[in-house]
């Protein structure tokens, strides 16, 4: 049986135009912040356009001006600290005016290379790289087209982009000095195969840390970045003599994981037995089951410094914009003495 219903054609500003009985030029003008028309005309646009259903086509007006909108490259979108971002720098761009693309990519640099590709075809006037590493050629050819190019805790250093990132020393730093505060003397730490920048930074401070106070940490590498690897971590590190009893995990999931392990298959209490310190501040970080000490990044300060540099778009590239991490002190880290 066949359908008599024929699907609606899109609706054109020319369309617009001939119904109100105004120029092309006129209806234009209509939908344009600040641009001169009578209210007369104002009016016949809009009643034309409201019985026609019509809307500004944003994406045709970037042909011939600046499109608006803001890409956002993104891989390992699922993961609550990515997750999280995407979120925050969706609202706070869109409620800007702009108009967001996320490109959902891998995080290998061919896949990011292609994601890449894709935002100069849709002529985006910024493109946001929140995961892999993109080539300096082809960040070279974002900007010869007219783009700003914003990398976010990544530590590629290249001419014309914009860096922003979060201080992974300092967090290093202070997960060792929250541990010795506790008690803690056999110090362990919980990384992943990844060894992105972020996560060796953290690693290596922690270690040089503990090195100057005379202390030795024991490391376990497990897998990729989540609870599976920290699940893993926690039965090597238990399943052993000298087992820790103060550890940093370098992400929150890695910390969930390896606390389940702890508590659930080895009979440890946190953190009488055992301290943990994580970085990230998911939302599970806060759950009741693990009330994770931990260090926050400050997502919102981010985006509005993403904000603010899309807005001066003539302001220089190539600079490295250090954010601190904020600690987030809960439960599974023992006070200090007083």
């Amino acid at each position: 049986m066949t359908s008599d219903i024929k699907p609606r054609s899109f609706v054109s500003a020319r369309m617009v135009a001939e119904k109100a009985g105004v120029s092309r030029s006129a209806v234009s003008r209509t939908f344009t912040d600040g641009a001169s028309v009578s209210e007369e005309t104002r009016r016949r646009v809009l009643e034309a356009a409201g019985a026609l259903g019509y809307h500004v086509n944003h994406l045709a007006r970037g042909l011939r001006e600046r499109s608006n909108i803001v890409c956002l490259v993104v891989a390992d979108m699922t993961t609550p600290i990515r997750a999280g971002m995407v979120d925050v720098l969706t609202r706070e761009l869109q409620a800007s005016g702009k108009i967001t693309m996320v490109i959902n990519t891998k995080a290998d640099t061919e896949s990011v290379s292609k994601a890449l590709r894709q935002t100069l075809n849709y002529r985006a006037d910024a493109t946001v790289v929140l995961s892999g590493t993109p080539p300096a050629s082809l960040i070279e050819t974002c900007l010869a087209n007219g783009q700003q190019v914003v990398l976010i805790n990544r530590d590629d250093k290249l001419v014309g982009s914009h860096n922003l990132g979060v201080d992974n020393a300092m967090a290093g730093r202070e997960a060792f000095y929250l541990l010795r505060r506790a008690g803690c003397r056999r110090l362990g730490l919980v990384t992943s195969t990844a060894n992105t920048a972020s996560l060796v930074e953290r690693k290596r401070v922690f270690i040089e840390a503990a090195g100057a106070e005379g202390l030795e940490v024991a490391v376990f590498e497990t897998g990729p970045t989540g609870y599976p690897s920290g699940l893993e971590a926690g039965r090597r590190a238990f399943g052993r003599s000298n087992s820790p009893d103060g550890v940093f995990c370098v992400t929150d999931l890695l910390a969930l994981g390896f606390m389940d392990a702890a508590v659930h298959e080895f009979g440890l209490r946190i953190p009488d037995d055992l301290c943990v310190v994580g970085f990230d501040d998911i939302e599970q970080a806060d759950w009741q089951s693990y009330r994770l000490t931990t260090f926050a990044q400050p997502l919102k300060a981010m985006a509005d410094q993403v904000l603010e540099l899309l807005q001066a778009p003539d302001s220089a590239g190539s600079g490295r914009i250090l954010f601190e991490p904020i600690p987030r002190w809960r439960q599974s880290v023992r006070p200090g003495p007083a």
